[in-house]
C-alpha cells in the first residue's frame, strides 16, 4: 500500500502488527465521526489492552506488538480505529528504522496488505494505518502521519487525557498529505532544551556523566551508573511550597508510582501509603499546609532494594486541594542524590502551567540492570495519584 490508499476488508476480524528493527509500542484508538475518542477507555495500549471490539497484544520484544479489530463488535458511533506506533526507547526517532504494518485476517493469519511509511526522519510516533467504516463496509487505509512528540502527541490530539507539553510550539510537518476524510492532525514540537553542564552525545538525549553529576533539563536522560558501578543508590524527592496567606489551606502531594515491564501498575507511594515495596520506597508523611522550612514532603527511594519485577518509577506531584500550581506561592519539586544532597532535577511549579498534576521525572531499569533517569516536566489535570497512573504509564 502507499500513503492514502485503501482496501476493502474481506473478513470481520483483522490484526495489524507493526514491525521495525527496534522494539515499538503499538496502540489503537477508537474514534467517533469528529475524530476523537469518547473517553480514555477508547485508548487501547500496553496498560489498557482491551476495549469494545479492539484488543492489544504485546510481542514481548521477540515479535511485533499488534492491534486486533473485530469490526462486528465495534460499538455504534465508532467510525474509525487508528493504529499508532512509537519507538520504545525514549527520544528515538524513526530515522533509519522505518516500520512495516501488516494487515492480516485474524482467524487464518492470511496477509491482506502491507504498508511501510516512506521518508521518515524526526518523527517519534506515527499514525500508521486506520480501519474505518464507509457506507456500512469496513476498509483499511494506509496513513503514515508523523508526530515529533511521541505517543502522547497522538493521544492528546485524539482527545485522550495524557501528558501535555509545557508550551505550544510549531506543529510537526506530516510525512504525507492527509488522505481523504482524514481529520486534521497536528502535534506541537517541544522547544530544544538549554544545553546542560555536561552535554548529551550527538543525536541522543542521554547525558554523559564522565565529568560528574549534572542538573537535568526536560527530556534529558542520565544513567545512574559510572564505570560499571551504581552512581546513586538512594534518590530523594523533595516537594516544597509556602502556606496560603488567606483562604483555604494548600495541600500538595508528592508520590512515586511503580510499574512492571508491561507498564502495569504495581503500587504507589503517597500520603495514604507511606511505605511500599518492602520499605524500598518511603514517604515522610502528608503536609497539609506547607508550614515549615525546606522540603515539606520527602520520598526516599533505595534503588538497590527495588524488586526485580519493578522496572519503572514515575515521580509525581498533585494539588489535592485543587489550586493550580500557578496559584501556589513558591512551589517547587526536586530530585536529589540522597547521599550527598546534590540536586539532580528541579522544577519551579509556581511559574509553570496552570494545572493540578505534574510528572516530574522517571527512573527506568535497563536490561543491563542499571537505572536511567529522565526529567519529564509534563503537566496533567489530576488532583490525586490515582489519576496519575495512566499518564505515568504512557510516559514510560
Amino acid at each position: 500500500m502507499t500513503p492514502g490508499s485503501n482496501i476493502p476488508l474481506p473478513v470481520a476480524r483483522v490484526t495489524v502488527d507493526v514491525a521495525a528493527p527496534v522494539r515499538l509500542d503499538v496502540s489503537g484508538l477508537l474514534l467517533t465521526a469528529d475524530g476523537k475518542v469518547r473517553s480514555d477507555d477508547d485508548f487501547i495500549f500496553y496498560n489498557q489492552p482491551s476495549g469494545p471490539g479492539v484488543t492489544y497484544r504485546s510481542g514481548g520484544g521477540a515479535a511485533p506488538d499488534a492491534i486486533t479489530v473485530d469490526t462486528a463488535a465495534v460499538p455504534p458511533g465508532i467510525e474509525k480505529i487508528v493504529v499508532t506506533a512509537s519507538p520504545d526507547a525514549a527520544g528515538q526517532t524513526f530515522q533509519g528504522i522505518e516500520p512495516t504494518a501488516t494487515i492480516r485476517g485474524t482467524d487464518d493469519n492470511s496477509v491482506l496488505a502491507t504498508f511501510t511509511p516512506p521518508q521518515l526522519g524526526t518523527e517519534t510516533a506515527l499514525v500508521v494505518v486506520e480501519i474505518y467504516v464507509r457506507n456500512g463496509a469496513w476498509k483499511a487505509r494506509a496513513v503514515g502521519q508523523g508526530y515529533a512528540n511521541g505517543l502522547a502527541g497522538i493521544a492528546t490530539d485524539f482527545g485522550v487525557t495524557v501528558e501535555e507539553p509545557a508550551a505550544p510550539a510549531a506543529p510537526a510537518q506530516p510525512v504525507a498529505p492527509p488522505p481523504p476524510a482524514q481529520p486534521p492532525v497536528t502535534a506541537p514540537t517541544p522547544a530544544a532544551p538549554p544545553a546542560p553542564p555536561a552535554p548529551p552525545a550527538p543525536g541522543t538525549g542521554k547525558i554523559n556523566l564522565d565529568k560528574g553529576r549534572v542538573s537535568l533539563q526536560k527530556n534529558q536522560t542520565v544513567s545512574l551508573v559510572k564505570g560499571g558501578r551504581p552512581l546513586l543508590s538512594m534518590v530523594q524527592m523533595g516537594l516544597g511550597w509556602e502556606p496560603a496567606y488567606q483562604g483555604r489551606d494548600i495541600d500538595l502531594d508528592a508520590s512515586v508510582i511503580a510499574y512492571g515491564p508491561q507498564r502495569n501498575h504495581i503500587d504507589s507511594c503517597y500520603f495514604g501509603k507511606l511505605t511500599i515495596l518492602n520499605g524500598a520506597i518511603k514517604h515522610s508523611g502528608d503536609n497539609l499546609t506547607g508550614e515549615g522550612g525546606g522540603d515539606d514532603e520527602v520520598i526516599a527511594v533505595d534503588l538497590g532494594r527495588i524488586p526485580q519485577e519493578v522496572t519503572g518509577l514515575v515521580f509525581t506531584v498533585n494539588s489535592f486541594s485543587g489550586q493550580k500550581f500557578t496559584e501556589v506561592p513558591k512551589a517547587y519539586c526536586r530530585l536529589l542524590d540522597a547521599a550527598t544532597g546534590e540536586e539532580l532535577v528541579r522544577f519551579d511549579l509556581t511559574n509553570a502551567e496552570a494545572q493540578t498534576g505534574v510528572m516530574m521525572a522517571k527512573l527506568v531499569r535497563q536490561f543491563s540492570g542499571e537505572w536511567e533517569m529522565t526529567a519529564l516536566g509534563s503537566f496533567v489535570k489530576a488532583r490525586t495519584v490515582r489519576n496519575m497512573v495512566k499518564p505515568g504509564a504512557a510516559a514510560l
